[in-house]
């Protein structure tokens, strides 16, 4: 689910762009010269495209600030990342609220452990984290017009669930079934045993699966979370009769062979779809497109963002960054969260080729005044 890191060639302002095709070797995690971006695994591949350079359109496409690399480090990986040259090295945020905790501690200059599937020591990160991605966004309770952060509409995802074995009955679970599977009071689906699981702690998909089914809380009775540290989007760690969650985005991605890794055509495993007569995708192989009725729909699709210290993108505020701003600016046709797509070097071309659509909103959503 990892995206094949390439070497951008040359170095401009916003977008660079080559014709000469680029190698796709791995390596350790960046140390940025500008900004860094941590957090959901959702949006870590397509994010590592943009910022890291792809060729997936075709020409070559890479994202600077002002010909300087910006930093993209995965939510898995590593027990610790360093994120600015010199800096601390701290614990891997590993999903969108953990992203979220370590751009707030790296804003008040309070110690942060990422807990959950990493619980490393805390440590202060003052001005190490500039973005966090996120796969959810802030919450009602959260929305505030004095909000220190601003959270970017990025691109629009949906979640479905993928599963291993089953029957045919099982590519259409309806969400009254897939409530009371997690609830633990439907423990088998035509004749063969289910077995409910989530993502790690902290995952924003975890979050908005459990929302969606009209759970309030962060887990639901018919999963044991003893020592879960399951990673999102990876089909390989399902067993028979499992069930989890899964990005549809990250789905494509991975069936389009755009990513690093590919657990999605593990033998046995399927993606369903909980909204009648509408499958998340469509087409066969590695040609996947996201069906974007299914991603319309208001239970189970979703915008995803990046989420900015507020102050430093409003102009007249003595922290303004304008560099920060251009990257997180919708209406720049270069930037992270542009959509432009009428051409393949423009951002949302790219995103489409990892399985996201347009976001529904591109208004940006001020959230969490305090703490």
């Amino acid at each position: 689910m990892k995206f094949k890191k390439v070497v951008a060639l040359g170095a401009a302002v916003g977008v660079a762009l080559s014709g000469i095709a680029l190698a796709s070797p791995a390596y350790a995690d960046p140390v940025s010269n500008s900004y860094s971006i941590v957090g959901s695994d959702t949006l870590d591949s397509v994010t590592n495209a943009l910022v890291n350079g792809t060729s997936v359109t075709g020409p070559t496409v890479r994202i600077t600030s002002a010909g300087a690399s910006i930093g993209s480090y995965d939510a898995f990986g590593s027990p610790l990342i360093q994120t600015k040259a010199n800096g601390v090295y701290f614990g891997r945020p590993a999903g969108s609220s953990a992203g979220r905790d370590a751009l707030r501690r790296s804003m008040d200059g309070a110690p942060y452990a990422p807990g959950g599937s990493n619980p490393t020591p805390a440590k202060v990160i003052t001005g190490q984290v500039d973005i966090a991605r996120s796969s959810s966004g802030p919450g009602s309770g959260n929305i505030s017009a004095a909000g220190k952060l601003l959270y970017v509409p990025f691109a629009r995802d949906a979640v479905s669930y993928a599963y291993k074995g089953g029957t045919a009955a099982w590519a259409t679970l309806t969400p009254s079934q897939l409530k009371q599977i997690f609830d633990g009071t439907l423990t088998s689906v035509d004749g063969v045993a289910v077995n409910p699981r989530l993502p790690q702690t902290g995952s924003g998909t975890r979050t908005f699966w459990l929302g969606a089914l009209g759970y309030t809380g962060t887990t639901a009775p018919g999963v044991s979370d003893v020592g879960n540290v399951t990673p999102e989007n990876d089909a390989s760690v399902l067993a028979a009769g499992d069930i989890i969650p899964f990005s549809v985005a990250n789905w494509v991605a991975q069936a389009n062979n755009v990513t690093s890794s590919n657990t999605t055509t593990v033998a046995g495993v399927a993606l369903g779809s909980p909204v009648s007569g509408e499958p998340g995708f469509s087409g066969t192989g590695s040609a996947l497109v996201p069906n974007a009725d299914f991603y319309a729909n208001t239970t189970f699709g979703r915008d995803t963002y990046l989420i900015v210290e507020r102050a430093r993108v409003t102009v007249g505020d003595s922290k303004y960054d304008a560099k920060l701003a251009n990257l997180v600016d919708t209406t720049k046709a270069t930037g992270l969260t542009s959509f432009a797509s009428l051409i393949a070097t423009q951002p949302g071309s790219i995103k489409k080729k990892f399985g996201f659509v347009a976001p529904l909103s591109s208004t940006p959503i001020s959230a969490f005044a305090a703490g």
